[in-house]
């Protein structure tokens, strides 16, 4: 059973900072892109940002300059530093992995989803 577990999001000025951690726990051979998406109401699941497993990104226009996304393998955990919020930031995240498991092949898991909200 793998398991992904998104923390950090929270309330923050414009303007502020945060930092999203996703952590992976589990059964698995070896973990190859993390994505994470955000999501408002009412819209589509976008994707922010994504890491390869030799740690090459890519990022949505709309964040390109301000936010970083890095992993660190040793910890099977994915990280997405988002500097200069801006009101229109706020979504749930969502951290995605393509996963190879010990036992099941090679599937796509997601989280549970972390809450930020960026004040103006």
């Amino acid at each position: 059973q793998v398991q992904l577990v998104e923390s950090g999001g929270g309330l923050v000025q414009f303007g502020g900072s945060l930092r999203l951690s996703c952590a992976a726990s589990g059964s698995f051979a070896t973990i190859y892109s993390m994505t994470w998406y955000r999501q408002t109401p009412g819209k589509q699941r976008e994707m922010v940002a994504v890491i390869s497993s030799g740690s090459i990104t890519n990022y949505a226009d709309s964040v390109k300059g301000r936010f970083i996304c890095s992993r660190d393998n040793a910890k099977n955990t994915v990280y997405l530093q988002m500097n200069s919020l801006k009101p229109e930031d706020t979504a749930v995240y969502y951290c995605s992995a393509n996963i190879r498991t010990i036992s099941s092949g090679r599937f796509d898991y997601w989280g549970h989803g972390t809450q930020v909200t960026v004040s103006s």
